[in-house]
């Protein structure tokens, strides 16, 4: 994890556990809006060498809270951020934030932090240095021995 985030010291390194590699499966117990996410976002976090099968758990938590902070914020988009609250005469006594803009923000913070985890930010990505598997060079394919040969 040092090393992806940029902090990495060689002397401080004692035999770093290597995750297995490979898509993690998509839960099938997320939400309908969460495998939406999850389907958008894991091929292009495998591409960018961000994401094992190690990170199903992380990735799922992610795409529920964002399925959950989506939700929140369509209540608001169609309701505001706040109501009035009336007296028994029918008269306005105050105004009161709906609980979905709290639970926007709230989500919205940890949504945030998942984000950095997974280099889904400008600043997360340039704290993450990953090393991306390469095929074999040319020299590499002249040198290997032939089949048939």
């Amino acid at each position: 994890m040092l090393r992806l985030r940029g902090t990495l010291r060689p002397d401080r390194v004692f035999n770093e556990p290597k995750p297995p590699g490979g898509t993690p499966k998509c839960p099938a117990w997320l939400s309908a809006e969460a495998k939406s996410a999850w389907k958008q976002l894991a091929p292009d976090l495998v591409a960018s060498g961000l994401l094992t099968r190690l990170d199903r758990n992380a990735l799922s938590r992610y795409c529920t809270l964002w399925a959950r902070w989506r939700d929140a914020e369509a209540f608001i988009e169609k309701h505001g951020t706040v109501y009035t609250l009336k007296d028994s005469a029918g008269g306005a006594r105050c105004v009161m934030q709906f609980p979905q803009v709290a639970i926007a923000h709230r989500l919205s913070l940890a949504l945030t932090k998942l984000e950095a985890e997974f280099g889904m930010t400008p600043s997360g990505r340039s704290r993450i240095h990953v090393e991306l598997p390469q095929g074999p060079s040319k020299l590499d394919k002249y040198m290997s021995p032939r089949v048939g040969a």
